[in-house]
């Protein structure tokens, strides 16, 4: 795979990391020790790719020597090729151009927010790999410990945690007109900045059952009470072979309780 190729290379040449252009499909930063990660194509518009990779180049010699982590300076220059392809001719971009486009991605962009077909790829490459993929999914209306300490047990069920997220208008279907409180892209923000979480991807469907389906997880995850013929997802992980979890929620700590205390 991509992946497993892009490592060798890395320890071949005894390297800390590795990022791999790939065109309108984004980049994929592989560093010792840690998931890879990967950036999804940041352009709206492709008018010239001409000088696209000599950006990147000089984007991330620019942040590293700036002492900026590989994986933030991979972020900047994953924007500032975004910049360059939309203009004509061999371009560059200015520090001006950089900062606006940074500004203007969707909170959280920085390498793990994931769009299904993205992730479905990253997912293969780490399955083949031999990771073991864990996914759970939820509201994650207001984050509170007891979300914390359920991702961190369900990442301890395996390499890499995958955290599935209803999109507004399914939370407003399944909550009522007054939630969510926080928009999709604050929520999948806040989830992608905790350790516990390597990728978090959102979806619009009532249930996670036909996203489970298309990511084959090794271990879905679920907190509460469920028997595991209740939860979504449960048939398509179970005849693959895979497992189905059940996790006990912290007591005392819920999204509801907030937003009553809140209310008061």
């Amino acid at each position: 795979t991509l992946i497993d190729k892009a490592e060798a290379l890395r320890e071949s040449l005894d390297l800390e990391g590795i990022l791999v252009t790939r065109s309108e499909a984004g980049m994929t930063l592989v560093q010792s020790g840690q998931p890879p990660a990967h950036f999804s194509a940041s352009a709206r518009e492709v008018f010239d790719v001409t000088g696209a990779g000599d950006t990147v180049i000089a984007v991330m010699a620019g942040c590293l020597s700036a002492g900026l982590p590989m994986r933030d300076a991979a972020h900047f220059a994953n924007h500032a090729a975004g910049v360059v392809v939309a203009k004509l001719g061999t371009a560059s971009v200015s520090p001006e151009e950089l900062l606006t486009a940074v500004n203007a991605a969707p909170a959280g962009a920085a390498g793990n927010v994931l769009a299904e077909t993205s992730l479905a790829s990253v997912l293969e490459d780490l399955r083949a790999a031999g990771q073991r993929i864990v996914m759970t999914n939820g509201c994650f209306d207001l984050l509170h410990p007891g979300h914390v300490r359920y991702l961190q047990q369900a990442k301890a069920l395996g390499d890499v945690l995958v955290v599935a997220v209803n999109d507004d208008d399914s939370v407003r279907r399944l909550k009522g007109e007054s939630r969510p409180v926080n928009t999709l892209d604050d929520r999948m923000a806040v989830l992608g900045a905790l350790s516990a979480v390597d990728y978090v991807v959102s979806f619009s469907e009532d249930t996670p059952a036909r996203l489970i389906d298309a990511l084959t997880p090794d271990v879905l995850v679920k907190g509460g009470d469920y028997a595991v013929e209740q939860i979504a997802g449960h048939e398509s992980v179970l005849a693959r072979g895979g497992e189905v979890r059940v996790l006990e929620f912290v007591d005392g700590h819920s999204t509801s309780g907030l937003i009553e205390r809140l209310n008061d």
